[in-house]
């Protein structure tokens, strides 16, 4: 899939955070991604200050059982965001490939982790197109919705992840879109982002869910 310009702000500095190394993960948290702004207050006459981290906005959509959705129906979970489309021809099947394998190799932990797919392309991918797809991959959904819903405000919505989508008639299948995903804590902080068509990644990715859940829930899994 071609990646237009749009998006190349997007990879520079923040896949370096996902490719820590394991010695610096055991010492210091995940990092928060993105923009940050303090804000003063006066407390008992002292001023205090409060830094405000970027979070993704609410969202509702249809999900592949045509239920409506919303982020605040998650928030009890972290959550794995990639963006996507049912006819891409290229990134597509493998980033759904990996996120049905890391869908199995965190089902110990599955009760606290959410796996969200946005169509970038819900025209053509409405609930039931979903279903098909799901059906003839043979993807595990027992914690992972695949979402529906306007295009324009998907679109949008992805930036938030610090992903990007886009109408791209010189793109195979005719959106251009990254390969990333977002790990995103219950506060709808941006974890970390990780290629989504990357073996490596997606290792680095299990290790740093297990450590969130951990290190900042108190939730062990059984590996």
């Amino acid at each position: 899939m071609k990646k237009g310009s749009v998006f190349l702000l997007l990879s520079l500095g923040i896949l370096a955070i996902a490719s820590c190394g394991s010695a610096e993960e055991k010492i210091n948290p995940l990092p928060i991604l993105g923009e940050r702004d303090v804000d003063y207050q006066m407390i008992d006459g002292k001023e205090v200050a409060d830094t405000i981290y970027h979070r993704v906005p609410d969202f509702k959509y249809l999900n592949q059982d045509s239920v409506l959705i919303s982020s605040e129906d998650l928030k009890d979970k972290i959550w794995i965001v990639d963006f996507f489309f049912t006819s891409c021809p290229t990134i597509c099947p493998p980033m759904t490939s990996n996120m049905n394998s890391l869908a199995e190799a965190t089902s110990d932990l599955e009760e606290n982790i959410q796996f969200l797919s946005f169509s970038i392309d819900p025209k053509r991918d409405t609930p039931s197109n979903l279903r098909k797809y799901i059906k003839a991959r043979e993807l595990n959904t027992k914690n992972w919705y695949l979402f529906s819903g306007e295009e324009d405000a998907t679109h949008r919505l992805a930036k938030s992840f610090f992903n990007g989508a886009e109408r791209n008639d010189e793109a195979d299948g005719g959106f251009g879109h990254t390969d990333y995903f977002a790990l995103v804590d219950t506060n709808g902080h941006v974890r970390g982002i990780y290629v989504g068509t990357d073996t490596e990644q997606m290792m680095l990715l299990e290790n740093a869910i297990r450590k969130l859940l951990k290190e900042e829930y108190g939730v062990d899994g059984s590996k």
